[in-house]
């Protein structure tokens, strides 16, 4: 009889990594269409750099490490065999974080070589990450070049702007609402139309058709993303006096949707347990109001980042139920 050791979990079942990241890229398909239909031929460079960047690294780091020159069509063979897509979407994610700048087609490749070598490969491959790698990759690129935090506008002129002027190249709508100027309308917001902002998180509407696809298929639970999403909207209320006409703009404004819905909720950095993740998403919707209103910038990517850093304690004080745990049963003390 032969003994097989196996790291958990020990449940065979037909939908492997890659099933759940294709879906993933599948929802990402319309932010990513509208992305290059508001920000144009710049926006598809800035998606293509970015995911053939993130394979090619993953490539190179597979191949020295395993010593291609030993058994060249061995280790190519075993890299298709275990090519899960995991770096085509923290490429894709990562270009959805950039502006479609034309002077700044190094941020794409940049970002990410060190989403890919630095935060996923050095500590082992998928699922041994402690950060999410495409939100490493954007804060990396956050605070080495100030391209970064320029954005162009979308092509299509707001359908119903507050004001006559357009936006200036580099203003965010999130940047206008913490500062009292907001100049977009809640329906442009939702539509991304006239919005200046990075490339995947301008159309709203595009970002809910990939969510609703991914809670149908049960590649994420349909509470969290919301739960972070109403919690921030609902403190930033509070910090704005308890004005609720201040709800609709915070959530609505920055790239709160698309880190809500495919950045926090990533297995790999997330709680294990329900009630760790409940705590998780609250306190994401907590800091990300909070740290808005005290920064005036978007700081979305800074909140999930050092929320992945303290998973590990929310794991260490919430144990995850074993498969097949049975509370016991309380039995009445025998009466002497």
């Amino acid at each position: 009889m032969n003994l097989i050791v196996s790291s958990a979990p020990h449940i065979r079942s037909p939908r492997t990594t890659k099933h759940i990241m294709l879906d993933v890229l599948i929802a990402l398909l319309p932010a990513t269409a509208a992305g290059i239909v508001f920000f144009g031929w710049v926006a598809a460079v800035t998606i293509v750099l970015a995911m053939f960047t993130a394979v090619l690294t993953e490539f190179v780091w597979y191949i020295i490490e395993h010593k291609i020159w030993r058994n060249g069509k061995e280790t190519l063979a075993n890299f298709a065999a275990q090519f899960d897509f995991t770096s085509l979407v923290t490429g894709l994610l990562l270009a959805l974080c950039c502006p479609a700048s034309l002077e700044a087609l190094y941020m794409p490749v940049l970002g990410a070589i060190f989403a890919i070598a630095v935060v996923k490969m050095l500590f082992g491959g998928t699922g041994k990450n402690i950060v999410n790698p495409a939100i490493a990759g954007r804060v990396f690129l956050f605070i080495s070049f100030m391209a970064m935090v320029s954005y162009p506008e979308a092509n299509f002129a707001p359908l119903l702007s507050y004001t006559d002027g357009a936006l200036s190249t580099g203003a965010t709508q999130l940047g206008n609402f913490l500062k009292g100027t907001a100049t977009i309308s809640d329906l442009d917001l939702f539509l991304g139309t006239g919005v200046a902002g990075c490339i995947g998180e301008t159309c709203k509407l595009a970002l809910l058709a990939g969510y609703v696809y991914l809670c149908v298929r049960g590649v994420i639970k349909w509470y969290l993303p919301l739960l972070y999403i109403g919690v921030c909207g609902l403190f930033s209320v509070a910090l704005e006096g308890f004005d609720f006409s201040a709800f609709l703009p915070s959530v609505l404004s920055g790239g709160l949707f698309l880190g809500a819905m495919f950045m926090a909720t990533d297995y790999v950095t997330s709680p294990k347990s329900k009630l760790g993740n409940i705590i998780y998403f609250v306190a994401l919707g907590l800091l990300t109001a909070g740290l808005r209103k005290a920064t005036g910038i978007e700081v979305v990517s800074f909140c999930i980042l050092l929320m992945n850093f303290l998973v590990f304690l929310i794991d260490l004080a919430i144990k995850p139920r074993p498969f097949g745990f049975v509370r016991a049963k309380k039995t009445k003390e025998a009466k002497k």
